[in-house]
């Protein structure tokens, strides 16, 4: 399946570079060749006659802007630039540097152009309106194939951010494996799996509840509910070691991996800290709201991945790799999805407003300092918990700690060609403008289910990059407020689903997981689930 995904993710970011920029050249969008009306404020005296660099004020009106680019831009330009004066004849060239409040087809022409917020182009000049006023036309320099070259640069990026993602790893990897090595030579770890044995039977009858599988995927799953997200991934990346360990058939995802990591692609966390924490810097007045929200689409959303994961392991793989007769026992899957959507929404319709008034004595600085000392407290209790707990039992603690962190080590290295690949694959998908494409498809689907438009590329980007929906989210915060209900939506959304692919990637890639099943499937069916609980619990308790 990843292939298929992989394969898709590249063609489709490449095919929408290329269409666009044809289509671009055809148009010529950015007006290469064409000169610009403008006027030019210099702060000392002005002759064209001589060759001369000066400091100028570059002022275009935004009609006169908009006329030329056939654009919407609001407001009038004004930028600083540099103009050099080569002959007699009146001609010269312009440089400027382009802002992030400037216009955004400069911004474009400016990324394309090597360096990433400067433009050039020819100057000449008409008439001198005042000592130091000039009427002038320019020429921008000419630029093609812009988003072929966004693929090119986000294709390298990504690849440097992937190794960078696991090189940064490799320190929290082996420190979490080392100390998770005491607990499990303690025999804490398997305390804990036999006390959740009821529920763990339930989800994973084929992993023996003694075995340290269990223990790791417990810790996992507790970390990942408590915001613990550093100290999640060892402990996920151990579990699916351990369950590889079981697997019969290596290279196939096993049923008890797909649920696993159909509760870790639900994304359930109790406090969405750092959803929290942009709100808090925006200025909101009631940053927690968004937990009651965040729990009730997540816990959808784990119920549907749960639901799907188990359902879709009844239907074994052919040899040819197509699953049996799947169609025909959609309906029961769909009659069963509806009935516990409606149970849900029953039981949780008002968990945001409970929260929000048992919450709202809480200033924000006080809830912000509150989730700080939260996040400050929790991990070196954790190590102080199971480093002691090791030494009271006697473990020969450094011994094991370094044993530990060895597996944490090669963990995170083995990784890097898996999350170099993903990267790349969703940078292209991205940098090529295939989103926007999916956006504009979706339109008409976000309309009818209430989704505002502004809040689908959170959506759509959200199982893509953790980076990137976070980048979003920001900005629509930005604009709309934390506490308008576009803001609580994308709070919630950020709150309430995970990085799908990233966590396919990195965990399947750990183990060489090369067929993953129903993983995906079950990972979007929760995806789709966690966003559409979240806009029907924020409209239903902030809906305009």
């Amino acid at each position: 399946m990843l292939n298929y995904v992989w394969l898709a993710l590249l063609f489709l970011g490449i095919g929408a570079a290329v269409t666009t920029d044809l289509l671009d050249q055809a148009d010529n969008t950015y007006k290469n060749n064409q000169t610009l009306p403008v006027v030019l404020t210099t702060d000392s005296n002005f002759s064209a006659d001589s060759a001369a660099t000066y400091p100028a004020s570059l002022k275009i009106s935004s009609n006169s802007f908009n006329k030329f680019y056939n654009g919407n831009y609001k407001s009038n330009i004004s930028i600083e630039s540099k103009i050099t004066m080569h002959s007699k004849s009146g001609e010269g060239s312009i440089y400027f540097k382009v802002g992030a409040n400037d216009p955004k087809i400069w911004q474009e022409m400016a990324a394309s152009s090597g360096e990433k917020d400067d433009l050039t182009g020819k100057l000449e000049i008409d008439s001198l309106i005042a000592p130091n006023k000039i009427a002038a036309r320019i020429t921008l320099e000419s630029v093609s194939f812009l988003k072929i070259k966004a693929v090119t640069n986000a294709a390298l990026d990504y690849a440097g951010t992937a190794v960078n993602i696991a090189l940064g790893l490799i320190g929290i990897m082996a420190l979490w494996l080392g100390v998770m090595k005491i607990a499990e030579e303690a025999g804490l770890i398997g305390i804990i799996a036999k006390r959740l044995k009821p529920l763990t039977k339930k989800l994973f009858p084929d992993v023996p509840p003694e075995h340290p599988a269990m223990g790791s995927m417990i810790m996992n799953i507790s970390a990942n509910m408590l915001g613990l997200g550093n100290a999640a991934t060892p402990f996920g990346l151990k579990a699916m070691e351990e369950l590889n360990e079981l697997n019969p058939d290596k290279g196939t995802a096993t049923n008890a991996m797909c649920t696993f990591l159909a509760i870790n692609t639900a994304g359930m966390t109790l406090v969405p800290a750092t959803a929290i924490a942009i709100r808090v810097a925006a200025g909101s007045t009631q940053p927690a709201v968004i937990i009651g929200t965040s729990l009730f689409a997540s816990f959808c959303a784990t119920v549907a991945g749960l639901t799907a994961a188990k359902i879709l392991e009844k239907f074994p793989l052919k040899k040819n790799g197509h699953n049996t007769s799947i169609i025909k026992n959609l309906k029961p899957l769909l009659i069963l999805f509806a009935l516990a959507a409606v149970v849900l929404l029953i039981i949780f319709s008002g968990i945001g407003k409970i929260l929000e008034d048992s919450l709202g004595f809480l200033s924000p600085e006080s809830f912000k300092s509150i989730i700080q000392v939260f996040s400050t407290l929790a991990i070196p209790l954790l190590m102080v918990v199971f480093i002691g707990y090791g030494a009271v039992k006697k473990v020969r603690i450094y011994e094991v700690f370094v044993e530990g962190a060895k597996d944490g080590f090669n963990i995170a290295v083995k990784i890097i060609p898996y999350l170099v690949a993903m990267l790349v694959a969703i940078g292209i998908f991205r940098a090529g403008g295939a989103m926007d494409w999916l956006i504009y498809i979706l339109h008409p689907v976000t309309n009818f289910i209430g989704m505002p438009a502004e809040a689908l590329p959170m959506a759509l980007m959200r199982p893509l990059s953790g980076s990137g929906s976070l980048g979003i989210m920001a900005e629509i915060i930005s604009v709309h407020g934390p506490d308008s209900f576009l803001g609580i939506l994308v709070s919630t959304f950020y709150g309430s689903t995970e990085t799908t692919f990233y966590i396919l990637a990195v965990y399947f890639g750990a183990v060489n997981i090369r067929k993953i099943r129903h993983a995906l499937s079950a990972g979007l069916i929760a995806d789709v689930a966690g966003i559409l609980a979240a806009v029907f619990i924020v409209r239903l308790l902030f809906g305009h």
